[in-house]
């Protein structure tokens, strides 16, 4: 299996004044899922490098078990400090792209048009879209067969809750949960703030939170290996 993850580059939280980047959960956690369950990992970001870390997410309550393995582990490290262009992958070399969130994807992603036909070329090619957190939001102009890519689905995303929770409301571009209804898709949260939502509709995986990151990617890995599988008993 071969899996690409596309991460920010934008290191600044609207007009704050603070720094913001990908939340460092949401990209440790579903790199050991890939690369505990053997998939070639290729990792890019808009601008190509070491993508912002959002300092929030290594704040001490913020830390998990996947964070610390990340810290000791210098090839991972290695892997993200020399991420490719977003501009220069094409769907034809992987099998499903995963986004993970953090706040930054909401500005220097969303409107990308690199990310948009990317998106659009691997879900054409019928191969899965998975995207945690505030990263659904990529998905608000991508289309499949003239409509949004996310209308009529089951989907998550970082619920309004949750972002009135950490006080952002009115410094994000757009709510991920307006947005997705509003685009038509069938919004889902869990019970309560925070805790792991994941939802599969299709050959699209989306996660509400941090807390989802690792939920989400095992799903990714879950449908590859079961399309993998159809694929082999349909030659057979």
């Amino acid at each position: 299996m071969k899996i690409l993850m596309v991460l920010t580059s934008h290191d600044k939280l609207g007009n704050t004044g603070r720094k913001t980047g990908f939340w460092l959960e949401e990209f440790a956690a579903p790199y050991y899922v890939f690369k505990d369950a053997g998939v070639e990992l290729t990792l890019v970001s808009v601008k190509g490098g070491q993508p912002p870390i959002d300092p929030k997410s290594d704040l001490p309550e913020n830390q998990t078990d996947a964070m610390t393995r990340f810290k000791n582990d210098p090839a991972a490290q290695k892997d993200l400090a020399n991420t490719g262009t977003l501009n220069g992958v094409r769907s034809e070399s992987f099998d499903a792209v995963f986004y993970p969130g953090g706040h930054g994807p909401m500005w220097d992603l969303v409107d990308n048009a690199d990310s948009i036909a990317l998106v659009e070329s691997f879900y054409n090619a019928g191969k899965p879209v998975a995207a945690v957190c505030h990263a659904p939001a990529v998905l608000h102009r991508v289309t499949y067969k003239g409509a949004p890519i996310v209308q009529g689905k089951r989907v998550t995303g970082f619920a309004n809750s949750e972002e009135e929770a950490v006080q952002l409301t009115n410094i994000v571009p757009f709510l991920v949960e307006d947005e997705l209804k509003r685009l038509g898709g069938k919004f889902e949260k869990a019970a309560k703030d925070w805790a792991p939502h994941v939802v599969t509709d299709g050959r699209l995986i989306t996660g509400q939170n941090p807390a989802s990151s690792t939920g989400g990617a095992e799903a990714l890995v879950k449908l590859l290996r079961d399309m993998q599988s159809s694929r082999g008993a349909t030659a057979a």
